[in-house]
């Protein structure tokens, strides 16, 4: 039975403790509002959206995927992608100055995303990688920023579904250049590597993403979203998920992600 009002009111107000202003970890939600499937946590995220949105954060403009790779499939403990909110407000471009106690455990991803210049409807449901391409504006060198805001993720508390309900670990991004002259660029093949304070800290490929393409993981996103009754519409940013494990951070470190025909981007947590 799906969770009464009540219950994905209750649960979204705990979540929301992890965003606070002075943000406090999140442990395992009550029994009777726990979500117990990706159903239920969908419908606590979009009670929190409404929440983190009147608390500042701005509108919802575009899709975090995770664990659409194997070395995060692994390093999480999910076999299957997830998905999180991105909300305008966390949203930066090139470089990126952070203030690293705003975080309570903060981390770091090298990723590729898109932005949509046409929507992606559900009508058009099923898509395949030559459909939804041709609603791709652009593609980014980015990086995720990630908060560990619970108890012991290692020890999965609290578990797999709330981490779900909380936007999955996300905390904001950095999107490098636009590139709108990507059609030619083997997406698969280009290689992305992280830094941090100059020293390289992983590597990986576009293939590494699900299915072995970048944008199978679009792909995946336009048909979960379709099924829910949602379009992605034009403008919506999309990260398609991380080519390296995720690193934790320390105050004063210099991150650095480099992807293979699209640039660089960087972030500093001061």
């Amino acid at each position: 039975m799906p969770l009464s009002a009540p219950a994905l009111q209750t649960a979204a107000e705990q979540l929301r403790t992890g965003r606070a202003r002075t943000p406090s970890p999140i442990g395992h939600l009550p029994l009777e509002c726990r979500p117990s499937d990706v159903d239920d946590a969908m419908a606590i995220q979009n009670v929190l959206h409404e929440m983190l949105t009147a608390d500042g954060f701005g509108a919802v403009a575009g899709t975090k995927i995770g664990c659409t790779t194997q070395v995060m499939q692994e390093y999480l403990g999910i076999a299957h992608p997830c998905t999180g909110a991105i909300f305008e407000r966390t949203i930066q471009h090139l470089t990126a100055n952070l203030e690293f106690n705003s975080y309570l455990h903060v981390g770091v991803e090298c990723e590729i995303a898109v932005t949509l210049g046409k929507s992606l409807a559900m009508r058009d449901a099923p898509h395949t990688v030559d459909s939804v391409a041709k609603s791709v504006e652009s593609f980014h060198a980015a990086i995720e920023i990630v908060d560990d805001r619970y108890v012991d993720f290692v020890a999965r508390v609290p578990d797999g579904n709330t981490w779900i309900a909380d936007d999955f670990f996300g905390a904001g991004i950095v999107l490098g250049k636009p590139v709108t002259a990507w059609h030619d660029l083997d997406l698969a093949s280009m290689h992305g590597r992280m830094k941090i304070n100059g020293q390289h800290v992983g590597t990986g490929h576009g293939r590494d993403i699900i299915n072995g393409h970048p944008l199978e993981a679009l792909v995946w996103l336009a048909n979960f979203e379709a099924v829910r009754g949602h379009d992605l519409p034009a403008g919506w940013i999309v990260m398609l998920g991380s080519v390296v494990q995720t690193r934790w951070v320390s105050q004063g470190d210099v991150i650095d992600v480099n992807i293979e025909g699209l640039g660089t981007a960087r972030a500093h947590f001061a």
